[in-house]
C-alpha cells in the first residue's frame, strides 16, 4: 500500500500543476471541480483503490466519490476534497499547490510586529 501511495503522490503533483499553457481563469469553478474530479479518478485508480475503498477511508459515501469523479458535484467542499486526498495518500501534495511563503519585510511593522491585516487608506 505504501508503494501505491507514493505513486499516487507523485502523480498528484501533476494534479495540482495544471497545464501552464491553459488559462484557468477562463473556467468556471464548477468546470475546475469537474476537471479535478476526473483527474482524481485517475489517481484513485493508480492507487489501486475502488470508490468504496476511498469512501470508507474518507468517511464519505460512495455516492459522494462517484459524483465528484463524474463532475456531478460542482460545489464539493474543501473539507471533502481534503478527505479524499487523505484517503488516497496524497495530502502531502498540498505543499505543491500552495507552498509556505518566507517571511516578508513588507509585512513587518517598524516595531518588529507582524502585520495582522491590510488596510487601504480612504481617498
Amino acid at each position: 500500500m505504501i508503494y501505491r501511495q507514493k505513486q499516487a503522490l507523485i502523480h498528484l503533483i501533476a494534479l495540482f500543476k495544471f497545464d501552464r499553457m491553459t488559462d484557468y481563469y477562463e473556467y468556471s469553478i464548477p468546470e475546475l471541480v469537474r476537471m479535478l474530479g476526473s483527474r482524481f479518478r485517475d489517481y484513485r485508480m493508480r492507487s489501486d483503490m475502488t470508490q468504496k475503498d476511498v469512501a470508507d477511508q474518507a468517511g464519505l459515501t460512495v455516492n459522494t466519490v462517484h459524483k465528484f469523479e463524474n463532475g456531478l458535484s460542482p460545489n464539493l467542499s474543501l473539507s471533502t476534497f481534503l478527505l479524499l486526498l487523505k484517503a488516497i495518500g496524497c495530502i502531502d501534495g498540498l505543499d505543491e499547490l500552495m507552498p509556505e511563503l518566507p517571511e516578508s519585510a513588507y509585512l513587518t511593522r517598524d516595531s518588529g510586529r507582524k502585520v495582522q491585516r491590510i488596510r487601504h487608506t480612504k481617498k
